[in-house]
């Protein structure tokens, strides 16, 4: 039988290419856990992790232990994608690469738009996806066509914008780049199960978006153009529980700063 998500702690083939490792890490914001792909080309023995997870000593083994890993990508800062960073490039010895310099070990490259990083019989194309935080990138599995997301798009639900330095603007412009990328590509995201296809999910993310700045619009024509966070939501969010509107009044503050620009 095909083992399903959520599966803790083994190896769940999901695409030819690709497999995961789900970490038992969930909660509001990581949904089941954090989702660490492992790319693997057909016949080879070496591998390219996307994302190992939290400082969680027994992921860390776990996934280390599929190798030989021969690189290490990051989708973005996020602690539950980047906190075992350090110690999986000990186990490892495996280069890191991500946008955030913070998070490169044994090398000092970065991920530029557009690059094709060619690695163990795979094709990797960088893609920059900025809106969720500013450093997220997503990578398109060149051949097989699958999109390793982060959390720009999830397996379920929709994706919370970060108030420190996640943009609207940007957001809305990576989901059409995804959806540009055509029909019939698989999501493999950062969080969640996977998805068939990309481009239908995307595009209901982006009408989701615009129908929330609708909302935000018309509240403010009730609630006055210099209206805060919070009583939008209160006006906006009337419908959904409670305990949630602390998430959403940090989207809400992120669309409120796209409206007023």
């Amino acid at each position: 039988m095909t083992t399903a998500h959520p599966a803790y702690a083994q190896l769940r083939q999901v695409t030819p290419i690709a497999a995961v490792m789900l970490e038992n890490n969930p909660g509001m914001m990581t949904l089941d856990g954090t989702n660490t792909w492992i790319l693997r080309a057909p016949g080879r023995e070496e591998c390219v992790v996307v994302d190992p997870g939290d400082a969680d000593e027994d992921h860390l083994l776990r996934v280390a232990a599929v190798g030989p890993v021969a690189l290490t990508l990051i989708t973005h800062r996020h602690g539950d994608h980047t906190g075992g960073v350090e110690r999986f490039a000990a186990l490892t010895g495996s280069p890191v690469r991500s946008v955030d310099p913070r998070f490169r070990r044994h090398t000092d490259a970065g991920l530029p738009d557009g690059e094709l990083i060619e690695e163990v019989g795979l094709a990797i194309r960088v893609l920059r996806t900025p809106g969720h935080t500013k450093d997220s990138t997503s990578f398109v599995i060149e051949g097989e066509g699958s999109v390793l997301t982060g959390d720009t798009i999830l397996g379920r639900g929709t994706t919370v914008l970060d108030a420190s330095d996640g943009d609207l603007g940007d957001y809305l412009a990576s989901l059409r780049a995804l959806i540009d990328l055509g029909s019939g590509r698989a999501a493999l995201p950062g969080h969640g199960p996977e998805l068939p296809d990309l481009q239908v999910v995307a595009q209901q993310y982006l009408s989701h978006r615009e129908e929330r700045l609708d909302q935000v619009r018309a509240a403010l024509e009730v609630l006055g153009a210099d209206a805060g966070p919070r009583a939008v939501v209160e006006h906006v969010y009337s419908d959904v529980d409670q305990s949630l509107w602390p998430v959403a009044e940090q989207s809400v503050r992120v669309q409120l700063e796209y409206l007023r620009r």
